[in-house]
């Protein structure tokens, strides 16, 4: 008799619990405009900070209405190995360098690499 009792119901897939008594956070919506004429609507509370951005279905960067677009952070410049190099060594102690390692590959002290 047991086992009857529960028969016809899905444990776990459905929630025994009502909306009775619950408050809600108060919200508002946002409106963000993509540059490809999307228009983006999400629910905020109204204690949340609103960001100025948000990525778009189609990978652009909308802008929430009525709002200035932030201006962009400051990136470092990208430094190459090059520049890594110059930074340890001066030219001149590259060329000397470069003059030794030939000189011991020519006279066969060093193996070529692939």
């Amino acid at each position: 008799m047991a086992d009857r009792s529960l028969r016809g119901m899905s444990i776990g897939a459905k929630s025994m619990e009502n909306d009775e008594g619950v408050d809600f956070a108060p919200r508002f919506q946002a409106h963000y405009d993509c540059p490809n004429g999307h228009t983006i609507i999400l629910p905020f509370s109204t204690e949340a900070e609103v960001p100025v951005e948000w990525e778009c279905r189609c990978g652009e960067t909308a802008l929430l209405r009525d709002a200035d677009r932030p201006e962009p952070k400051a990136t470092k410049p990208v430094r190459t190995h090059w520049d890594m190099l110059l930074e340890r060594r001066t030219i001149s102690e590259l060329e000397e360098l470069l003059d030794e390692r030939l000189g011991l590959l020519r006279a066969g002290k060093l193996r070529r690499s692939a």
